[in-house]
């Protein structure tokens, strides 16, 4: 293609690429082997290209803005055009070899291009090496994964850690510190997890609509009160409202149990986890025992009333405390919390979603998995760098929960709840 106003014409495996003013134009050569035998192949090939084409483009647009346009003479010109010179800029999570325009003052120094500055900038590289780290690709084989680039070159593992490292880094800062203003919440789960040593106590909200959220996080245990007051006071601090009606649905912990009623109120709506309850019973029962117990408890929390579910459970329970008395004592701890969303009328699929901690458990999982590839932890800092980014990716594969439709119940609930208590001290 033929144009007086060219700016910058190459030839590069057989494509003539081409930048003209105001214009950028590429000649795609994908014969009809091509795309029948590699176009996967040729896509990728091609853009690639068309990115270090856009690059090249927006680069030459500045020279325009800086020193004018090329080959035309103005003797108000402040800056001159002075060459190539071969260089590289970060992109697709590598760097990537460019040819560069130069230009110098009247005083002969060098004007550095704030585009090519920008284009050098590693944050994208950062972001594109943190996913793929996250993913399940180790810094020691990245080389080898980017090596079929074209034009890569120079990426180590310790090039690579140091780029996770600072998106890690910038990832838990900008966690640490988000907004939950906007969210519109009716439930609130918080559980803690364990790996390699490092405990986090998680807490994830549930919206109006149906859609999780993860709220934040604290290093400490769930049974250390005031690092759950911390994780609470920090999330309302950061917007989330402490007057608005939650349902909080808790592992079984007394001080996450307690921390809920100091930071929003004595009265605060707590379900707590009915699988996590079943576990801690026939923790104390022999294992000939277990399967019976387990099955009586079960039948009684899928009973749709209230009265029923209770009865069912005390008959339970003396029947314990002839067998094996601690196991009586765990099961009638706490035993009203875990009848919550029965007393609050929820029923279906939501109940199930809500009488445990499972919404959260499920970002668990996938943290463990993506932090269970680390060889080696340094630092509690390292841990939450990482369970940060695991958690983040799991926040992206978040569903609706089961039952989404039924929020509009819990919410009356809710508020008929609140008014109660306010009759009651009127």
């Amino acid at each position: 293609m033929k144009n007086n106003r060219r700016i910058m014409q190459r030839k590069a495996n057989g494509k003539v690429r081409e930048i003209a003013e105001g214009h950028v134009t590429m000649e795609l050569p994908l014969t009809l082997a091509t795309v029948m035998m590699g176009i996967p192949e040729a896509i990728r090939e091609l853009a690639m290209d068309m990115g270090i084409l856009l690059m090249s483009a927006v680069m030459e647009s500045e020279c325009e803005q800086v020193a004018g346009k090329k080959g035309i003479k103005n003797p108000q010109r402040m800056a001159y055009r002075w060459g190539t010179e071969l260089g590289s800029v970060c992109y697709d999570g590598h760097k990537m070899l460019i040819e560069h325009p130069r230009l110098r003052g009247k005083d002969n120094k060098e004007i550095k291009l704030n585009s090519y500055k920008a284009l050098q900038s590693s944050k994208g590289m950062d972001e594109v090496i943190a996913r793929r780290m996250v993913l399940g690709l180790s810094s020691r084989k990245y080389e080898e994964a980017i090596g079929g680039f074209l034009k890569s070159y120079g990426i180590k593992k310790s090039s690579v850690s140091r780029h996770f490292v600072k998106a890690t880094a910038e990832q838990m800062r900008e966690f640490l510190e988000r907004d939950l203003s906007s969210l519109k919440l009716c439930a609130i789960f918080i559980d803690g997890i364990e790996f390699k040593g490092h405990l986090l106590v998680v807490a994830l909200g549930l919206d109006k609509e149906g859609r999780k959220h993860i709220l934040g996080f604290r290093e400490g245990a769930t049974e250390n009160r005031e690092v759950c007051i911390g994780l609470l006071e920090d999330m309302i601090r950061r917007g989330l409202s402490a007057s608005d009606d939650y349902l909080f649905v808790l592992d079984g912990s007394k001080a996450l149990r307690s921390a809920a009623a100091r930071v929003f109120g004595s009265n605060v709506a707590v379900q707590r986890c009915q699988q996590h309850k079943r576990r801690n019973v026939l923790k104390h029962l022999k294992e000939e025992h277990q399967e019976t117990i387990d099955a009586r408890i079960r039948t009684a929390y899928n009973m749709d009333e209230y009265v029923q579910a209770k009865q069912s459970l005390e008959l339970t329970i003396k029947y314990l405390e002839r067998l094996n008395p601690s196991a009586a004592a765990s099961l009638r701890e706490g035993l009203e919390d875990t009848l919550t969303v029965h007393r609050l009328g929820i029923t279906g699929l939501l109940r199930k979603t809500l009488s445990n901690t499972n919404a959260i458990e499920s970002c668990f999982s996938v943290t463990r998995d993506i932090t269970g590839r680390v060889k080696r932890w340094r630092n509690g800092d390292m841990g939450q760098r990482w369970a940060v980014a695991a958690l983040l990716r799991a926040e992206k594969k978040f569903r609706r929960v089961k039952g989404y439709r039924e929020i509009p119940k819990l919410l009356v609930a809710l508020q008929q709840k609140k008014l109660d208590r306010k009759e009651v001290a009127a």
